[in-house]
């Protein structure tokens, strides 16, 4: 498809950008500013530990069921009807759970969250590609991706900031004035948009819905139930296998498959699916891990903690700024293997942190992974999309959404789970090396003013001791996270340099 047909002259287009970007922002925000908000919520609401965290899972879980199906619902209501319908729904379901009085009540209208709050992101995606020319669409990228990839490193933060001065419930209702002026601004300036009817693929819903649920289940329930010894985990990794094998069986045999088939035809696009696969492990893994050594181990209060982690974000806005224009002179590819290689540099160095550390290895490697997955993400998302005919972009905008998102969620499960049981191996390690003539023992109860044989020096020497091995199971994360970006390396021939589009003059009646 041409550049000509693919591209649409709209009016107000900084209008429509303002709009649809306030709301994938504030859906971006949802899956993180919940988190540090749940031990009050826990109270308030009468829940146990083992249940509070349905909160969060019901939420993943009905978003990344829902997503696939926004390039069907895009056909059949028109672009614009059904981005008002889910800004308004997730906007009124942020009111619902601010004003929820029970777990249950909290757990169904976070469902309701997910279910409406899944299409903004691959919405907001394709219009950005469809309103701005394709030599534009390096700059459209990187303003989407800001949102995307900043909105969930300041979550906690400002999660954790209207927690503490207001109340847990003012986590949702944050999202009401936001939610209220995105809506306002796609009703008035987005264009309506043509609606292609085309079947259902009701079967090929139902098994890709399982798989994607039975995964997120497994992934999520998998650490406290100890994995594979719990006949529940078994039962939900058998039904994600056999619901994916029933689905790509179905799709290759089936008239009207729910995904289109040309979606994986092309190799730009297959291929950005993995590498933003990639990206999410290391995005939301590094974004889960970070905070705990800074709150746990270094004793960081939650303002101080944001903080120290903002670098992070304004190494990804300042790369993506640049990137936006660097894509007009400089090969996309090798701005990917340039990010990659820095990702995997501040993910090297941060295999040197310590107990005794001060801020800036953090704000450092922080500042220079920032950097690294803003050059990654936003050539990545351009390229992704550049030889994708236009009438494929919803829907493979939504495909691209949910395979970050998968990718977030096993990334986020793998590291937690090594870092419980690393913990584990590490504790027993050291301690078995501590005896009576250790050297420095004595110095340290000296120092103490305890006796090397009392409880109390045992009690802290057994503290210092689970501090390290838990440091040393972080560290171990990070290797694995290094070794993920640097397998994908590779991965960088699958590309294809798409064709320069020169720029083209507007017709004279155009505004």
């Amino acid at each position: 498809m041409s550049d000509a047909v693919a591209h649409m002259e709209v009016k107000h287009k900084g209008l429509i950008t303002l709009s649809i970007m306030l709301a994938t922002i504030m859906q971006v925000l949802d899956t993180t500013i919940a988190n540090v908000a749940l031990p009050s919520m826990q109270g308030n609401l009468g829940a146990a530990q083992d249940t509070i965290t349905w909160v969060l899972t019901s939420y993943i879980v009905a978003s990344a069921i829902m997503m696939p199906m926004t390039g069907w619902l895009s056909d059949h209501m028109g672009r614009n009807r059904l981005f008002l319908a889910c800004v308004g729904g997730f906007t009124l379901a942020s009111m619902l759970c601010g004003l929820a009085t029970s777990l249950t009540e909290m757990v169904f209208f976070r469902l309701l969250q997910g279910l409406f709050g899944a299409g903004l992101a691959p919405l907001s995606q394709a219009v950005l590609l469809d309103i701005n020319p394709r030599e534009r669409h390096g700059q459209a990228m990187a303003m989407w991706g800001a949102g995307i990839m900043v909105a969930p490193v300041l979550g906690p933060t400002l999660g954790g900031w209207l927690t503490d001065s207001f109340d847990w419930r003012w986590v949702f209702y944050i999202n009401l004035p936001v939610g209220i002026l995105a809506f306002l601004g796609i009703a008035i300036y987005m264009p309506p948009a043509p609606r292609r009817q085309r079947p259902f693929d009701f079967f090929g819903f139902a098994m890709l819905s399982l798989f994607i649920g039975g995964l997120q289940l497994m992934l999520d329930r998998g650490e406290q139930l100890d994995w594979f010894s719990s006949g529940e985990v078994m039962v939900e990794a058998a039904v994600a296998v056999s619901a994916l094998w029933c689905f790509v069986i179905h799709s290759m045999t089936t008239e009207h498959p729910f995904l289109h088939p040309q979606l994986f035809t092309d190799r730009n696009f297959v291929a950005g699916c993995v590498f933003t696969f990639a990206i999410g492990i290391v995005l939301l893994a590094t974004t889960a891990l970070l905070p705990p050594i800074l709150q746990n181990i270094l004793g960081y209060p939650t303002e101080l903690t944001g903080l120290v982690l903002a670098p992070r974000g304004v190494g990804t806005m300042l790369s993506m700024l640049a990137v936006g224009r660097l894509m007009r002179s400089v090969d996309a590819r090798l701005l990917i293997l340039i990010g990659l290689l820095l990702t995997a540099w501040s993910l090297y160095d941060m295999t040197g942190f310590s107990t005794e550390m001060d801020s800036w290895p953090v704000i450092k490697t922080g500042l220079i992974q920032g950097l690294g997955l803003g050059l990654v993400f936003v050539p990545m998302s351009t390229i992704g999309f550049a030889t994708l005919p236009g009438q494929f972009r919803t829907e493979g905008t939504a495909l691209y959404s949910l395979v970050r998102s998968i990718g977030s969620s096993i990334g986020i499960s793998v590291v937690s789970t090594l870092l419980s049981q690393n913990t584990q191996v590490n504790h027993a390690e050291l301690a078995e090396r501590i005896t009576p003539f250790t050297p420095g023992l004595d110095q340290m109860a000296a120092a103490l003013k305890m006796p090397v044989t009392s409880q109390a020096f045992e009690s802290v020497l057994n503290q210092y001791v689970n501090g390290q091995a838990i440091m040393i199971a972080f560290i171990d994360d990070f290797k694995l996270m290094m070794f993920v970006t640097l397998v994908s390396v590779p991965l960088l021939v699958l590309l294809r340099k798409p064709k320069v589009v020169p720029r083209q003059a507007p017709p004279p009646d155009a505004h």
